[in-house]
C-alpha cells in the first residue's frame, strides 16, 4: 500500500532512541523528510546520520526540551526554516516507562510533576507549535504516543496516559475543520533499549530474574512475544497518512492482546 507520504514533513519528538528512532526512519522509509528531535544532540546526530544512510532521505537533528515551551517554539521554527513546513508530529519524548512507578507512601509528588510536563504537557507544546503549519498546509497529523500504564493501576506515573487520551480527544474536535487528525497509540511491552532497564528494576523488585520477568510479559501476551518496534512504526506511518483520514480521536492499542479491558 502506498501511504502517500512522498514529499511530507514530520517531526518526531523522542527521536533519537527506542521507538521514535524507528519511526523516524519508518517515515523516511515511506518518502517523508524527517525532523528528529530530544534533549541529546549528540545521539540525534547519530541517529540521523544513520537513517539518512539506510533510507536517503533528508533527517534533521535539532535539539530541544519538551518541557520548555520556547525551547519546542525554536525547534518547530527551525523545523519550518529548513523544510517549510511541518505535516506531521510524532508526540514521544517521555521518560519511558513513567518516573512514578512505586506505592503510595512511595511517591515523589515532583517527580509525578516532571512526568506530567514532559509528556502531557510537552505533547500540547508541541501540538500548539505545529498547528499554525498544519492549518496553512491544509493538512496535519498528529500521533501521540500513550502507554499500558493507562488503561491499569499498577503504576501512578499512568495517569499521564489517560491525560494524553484526553488530551487526544480535545484536539482532534478543535483540528478535524482544518483536515488534522489526532489520535494516541498504546504501545505494549516492545523491544527497545529501554524495555531491558524496565525489566531489570521489576526483577530487583520481585527478587528474581530479569529473563523471568521478560518471560512473564510474554506468557501474558496472547500472541506470545514481545513486539517489535517496527511494528509500532508501520501503525504510526499508516496514521500519519492519507490513507487515514477518517481515524481521528482515537486510542489504539499495540500490545499483542496484553490489555485485558473490553474497550468501545
Amino acid at each position: 500500500m502506498d501511504l502517500e507520504l512522498t514529499g511530507r514533513v514530520a517531526c518526531v519528538t523522542g527521536g533519537g532512541l527506542g521507538i521514535g528512532r524507528v519511526v523516524a526512519e519508518t517515515l523516511a522509509r515511506e518518502g517523508a523528510s524527517v525532523v528528529i528531535t530530544s534533549r541529546r544532540i549528540e545521539t540525534l546526530e547519530k541517529a540521523a546520520a544513520e537513517i539518512t544512510e539506510r533510507t536517503g532521505a533528508e533527517v534533521a537533528a535539532i535539539a530541544s526540551d519538551t518541557s520548555d515551551t520556547a525551547s519546542v517554539r525554536r525547534m518547530v521554527d527551525e523545523a519550518v526554516e529548513r523544510f517549510g513546513r511541518v505535516e506531521i508530529l510524532v508526540n514521544g519524548a517521555a521518560a519511558p516507562a513513567g518516573l512514578v512507578r512505586n506505592s503510595l507512601h512511595e511517591a515523589d509528588p515532583e517527580l509525578l510533576l516532571a512526568d506530567l510536563n514532559t509528556k502531557v504537557v510537552g505533547y500540547l507544546r508541541c501540538a500548539q507549535a505545529c498547528a499554525p503549519h498544519m492549518r496553512q498546509a491544509g493538512y496535519g497529523r498528529i500521533v501521540n504516543i500513550g502507554g499500558l500504564t493507562g488503561r491499569s493501576s499498577h503504576a501512578l506515573s499512568g495517569m499521564r496516559n489517560v491525560a494524553v487520551v484526553h488530551l487526544t480527544k480535545v484536539l482532534s474536535d478543535q483540528l478535524g475543520p482544518a483536515g488534522i487528525t489526532v489520535n494516541t497509540i498504546h504501545p505494549g511491552v516492545v523491544e527497545t533499549e529501554h524495555i531491558h532497564e524496565l525489566y531489570e528494576r521489576e526483577a530487583r523488585k520481585q527478587g528474581t530474574t530479569a529473563a523471568a520477568v521478560e518471560q512473564g510479559f510474554i506468557d501474558r501476551t496472547p500472541i506470545r512475544r514481545v513486539l517489535a518496534a517496527t511494528e509500532i512504526a508501520d501503525l504510526v506511518a499508516f496514521l500519519a497518512s492519507p490513507r487515514a483520514g477518517g481515524i481521528t480521536g482515537e486510542s489504539v492499542g499495540i500490545d499483542g492482546g496484553l490489555t485485558r479491558g473490553i474497550f468501545l
